[in-house]
């Protein structure tokens, strides 16, 4: 037995309004409960990476060697530039001024030619802090 042209199309009408009926969109709200921890965890997090406490990447060092001329360097330094952080780091028995936290070897050289010119023994380095 053949179908002929107007059955078909009547097959398909009946079977697209069959479905079409049934589909129904939905909609869905979703609510994201915060804890009033997290806006001040994430402001904790920024101020440690801005002191260089969280460096994962590349400092720029100073200086190696006694305390007192340690916290000499690190005031000029300061009083100096502004642009990258730096901070005076313990490992027995000598104290390092580090400055900057750069995430990539490209940023550390840039910032470091820039030191060079009033410390021209600074080096880059990628310290281990795990």
């Amino acid at each position: 037995m053949t179908v002929s042209f107007p059955n078909k199309a009547f097959f398909y009408i009946v079977f697209i309004s069959v479905f079409a009926i049934s589909i129904n969109a939905q909609n869905t709200t979703i609510t994201i409960n915060e804890d009033a921890k997290i806006p001040e965890l994430l402001n904790l997090k920024k101020s440690l990476e801005k002191d260089n406490k969280l460096a994962v990447g590349y400092t720029i060092q100073l200086y190696y060697g006694e305390l007192s001329e340690a916290n000499t360097i690190i005031k000029e330094y300061k009083n100096s530039f502004d642009s990258w952080p730096a901070s005076i780091e313990y490992e027995t028995p000598n104290y390092k001024v580090w400055v900057g936290s750069f995430s990539t070897r490209l940023e550390a050289d840039r910032a470091r030619l820039v030191i060079n010119k009033k410390y021209p023994a600074a080096f880059i380095l990628k310290p281990d802090r795990g």
